[in-house]
């Protein structure tokens, strides 16, 4: 589909069903107004009256913005052509340049399918609407990263307390392993707040981050292990730039799901599509093979991210979707 194809199917997916929702009297938990949750599992429900279903000719599909666009538009093509056998429609890859404008795309109805990095999951989950499913699993069912501080050999920095004084990279203030977690393990385990103990500064993604420090245009940086791993598989850095001073617990990775007000029926056909999908030679197994990932896993938002839940707790953050 050619650029200016997708710019219109994006804008008519807005004027279709981008329109603001009215409150509705139902219980949600910590989801929007827009939002039921009837059931309790935290997610939003999907829409009982047929008039706020949707049922697109042209789906849009999303990936969290962590790297090159370009190189996950190749990495998706397989899954995406196979998408497309098994749904009838049309697929397209919609590059997001970063997490807010990837919610506010689903929010506002330009996105169907999506994958949310593990910090924005619950915000896309209470602001947008958004249904995850699956994550990225390997063969044996283990799946998740770690988040880790990094810093280059000539630094100086030697321990997470070397850090205090200088200045530390995070990505975002959505991804958990770019900013969540390591603000509420810096401050929890080693009484350091950002602004007051170190300098923070934002790269925006994790690969900037990791970059940054390979070529030390940061001394200090907290990113997703993942990313950092398929970058030194594309030789984008190497071993000897990168000294690894912390390592967290395990997290989960990149959630996937679907916007809540798309048909029932459409909404079991692109799960159905996620777990038939077999990844052998495919432009996926290439990419995300590189972290050992070799299927999706089935998963619950509820049990799943009750540990990402409970860092946004820690760190006072509030799914506020004004």
């Amino acid at each position: 589909m050619t650029h200016a194809k997708l710019l219109a199917t994006a804008a008519l997916a807005a004027l279709a069903w981008g329109m603001p929702a009215h409150a509705q009297d139902c219980e949600r938990g910590t989801l929007d107004d827009r939002y039921c949750d009837a059931d309790g599992d935290l997610i939003a429900d999907i829409p009982t009256d047929e008039s706020q279903l949707v049922d697109p000719d042209t789906l849009i599909f999303a990936y969290t913005p962590v790297e090159d666009p370009a190189v996950y538009e190749a990495a998706w093509s397989d899954f995406l052509a196979y998408l497309e056998e098994q749904t009838g429609k049309d697929v397209v890859f919609f590059p997001v340049q970063n997490n807010a404008a990837q919610i506010e795309a689903m929010r506002s109805g330009r996105l169907h399918i999506a994958g949310f990095n593990t910090g924005s999951n619950p915000l896309a989950v209470n602001c947008a609407g958004f249904r995850p499913f699956t994550i990225m699993a390997a063969e044996d069912g283990s799946f998740g990263y770690e988040m880790e501080i990094i810093t280059h050999p000539d630094s100086g920095i030697s321990s997470v307390e070397d850090i205090a004084g200088g200045q530390l990279a995070f990505t975002s203030e959505t991804s958990n392993s770019g900013f969540k977690a390591p603000s509420a393990i810096l401050a929890s385990e080693f009484g350091m707040t950002a602004g007051e103990d170190f300098e923070p500064v934002f790269s925006g993604k994790h690969d900037n981050s990791i970059l940054g420090v390979a070529n030390k245009d940061y001394p200090a940086a907290a990113i997703a292990n993942s990313v950092k791993q398929r970058m030194l598989e594309r030789d984008v850095v190497s071993d000897d730039q990168l000294v690894t001073i912390y390592t967290s617990q395990t997290f989960p990775t990149t959630g996937y799901g679907t916007a809540h007000n798309l048909t029932p029926e459409l909404q079991q056909s692109i799960r159905d599509a996620f777990f038939s999908f077999d990844w052998a030679g495919t432009t996926l197994e290439e990419e995300f093979g590189k972290n050992g990932e070799a299927q999706f896993l089935e998963m619950t938002y509820q049990d799943f991210w009750s540990v990402i839940r409970q860092i946004d707790e820690a760190n006072g953050v509030s799914y506020n979707c004004s």
